[in-house]
């Protein structure tokens, strides 16, 4: 069977924690539109080389609208946040879609992080302190990188950093693709939006200093603004994708340099890398869970082949970020290599909102990490490291560290 007629399961197996599944670079030389069967046993077509990729997220014909009849289903019971009828409330395109994130975009500028940047630090800080009173071993995932971002997202949002463990199971039941029955993702769901929405309500009572609060002063459509219900969904969605992305990324980029500790010692000695370190882990992250689908209601052509109407792609940008025609070495993290065009937060008009937060919490992250904790080290092996199934968000399950 040749590589355009064999149908892989998706996502790929793979037991390595932090390198990529082999089939990968097989798949860009080869088969750059492979066939897949997503784990709801429905087919889709994988994208692989970043020029498809890249050209793909900026092409409008390849649209978000996944609850089409025919658009394949991600798991078996509809679950997981890209099927979700909710996401389909924030427009999906065009100049609604441009609108709603110039609205929310003001919240997300260099500016605004730069300005967080102490609070950010203090947080870690904190949560370092926290952890070295518990002593070593520790697992660096539970004590810094999933509180963090949960804490900054929180503040932004107004919301009581208090109920952060509600937000992970419900973030859980958005992103996995395996875990829960369609019974427990539904009552997951009623039970974030019954939440949010009481959330909402009291904000516009009584207004605070947070991106919610802006929103809703804002006005509704006719002024401009957004509606309550616009504004209760994107309050969800920030709190799931404001920090489940960047807390496991905080665990994958730190373990990525302390497999290798020359890495760590270089930056121990060369705090200016700490910036194009972020962006090359962001880049060379092998385990960044399914990648963005993408619906194709026309016929449409990807890497030299004709896709038909009612086509899902899957986009990976994780194995585009590997492909050596965009990147020299693209096997070998340089933590120099600039610049650094990776596709780690997409490409076009559906870029990721947050990538100016989600870079200042990583960079801060090693900035308190080096500074407080020279000494880090793994705990265990690299091989035993263990990547979270079935989480459309790729992640390690822990991060054993000692100092």
């Amino acid at each position: 069977m040749s590589a355009n007629e064999q149908v892989l399961n998706y996502p790929i197996p793979n037991d390595a924690a932090l390198d990529p599944p082999a089939e990968w670079a097989r798949l860009r030389a080869e088969c750059p539109v492979a066939h897949v069967k997503l784990p709801s046993g429905d087919g889709a077509r994988l994208i692989t080389r970043y020029e498809d990729v890249k050209a793909v997220l900026a092409d409008p014909r390849f649209t978000r609208r996944l609850t089409a009849p025919d658009a394949a289903r991600l798991s078996a019971d509809g679950g997981g946040v890209f099927n979700s009828d909710i996401a389909q409330i924030i427009p999906d395109g065009g100049e609604g879609h441009q609108h709603w994130r110039r609205l929310v975009g003001r919240w997300f500028t260099a500016k605004r992080m730069a300005a967080l940047r102490p609070s950010m630090t203090q947080i870690a800080d904190d949560l370092i302190d926290d952890m070295v009173k518990r002593g070593a071993p520790a697992d660096l995932k539970a004590s810094l990188g999933f509180p963090l971002p949960v804490y900054v997202i929180c503040d932004m949002l107004g919301v009581p950093a208090e109920d952060r463990d509600r937000f992970s199971y419900w973030s859980d039941t958005f992103l996995n693709l395996t875990r829960y029955s369609k019974e427990e993702i539904d009552a997951a769901q009623a039970e974030f939006f019954e939440y949010m929405s009481g959330h909402v309500a009291a904000k516009r009572e009584q207004p605070g200093e947070d991106l919610l609060s802006e929103l809703l002063a804002a006005g509704g459509p006719e002024q401009g603004g957004l509606s309550d219900l616009q504004i209760l969904v994107t309050g969800m969605g920030l709190l799931v994708a404001g920090h489940e992305t960047t807390a496991n990324m905080i665990g994958k980029m730190v373990a990525m340099l302390l497999a290798d500790r020359s890495r760590w010692e270089r930056l121990l000695d060369e705090p200016a890398l700490i910036r194009t370190t972020v962006e090359e882990s962001l880049r060379m992250d092998a385990n960044a869970g399914v990648g963005l689908p993408r619906y194709l209601p026309v016929e449409a052509e990807v890497g030299g082949e004709v896709l038909p109407k009612g086509t899902t792609v899957i986009c990976s940008m994780a194995a585009a970020n590997r492909d050596e025609r965009a990147f020299a070495n693209a096997s070998e993290m340089d933590m120099t290599r600039s610049p650094n065009p990776h596709l780690a937060f997409g490409s076009g008009a559906h870029s990721c909102l947050g990538q100016a937060l989600a870079r200042t919490e990583l960079q801060v992250v090693l900035e308190v990490l080096l500074r407080r904790l020279p000494s880090l080290e793994l705990a265990v092996p690299v091989e035993e490291l263990e990547r979270v199934e079935g989480l459309a968000v790729g992640g390690l399950r822990t991060l054993p560290v000692r100092w």
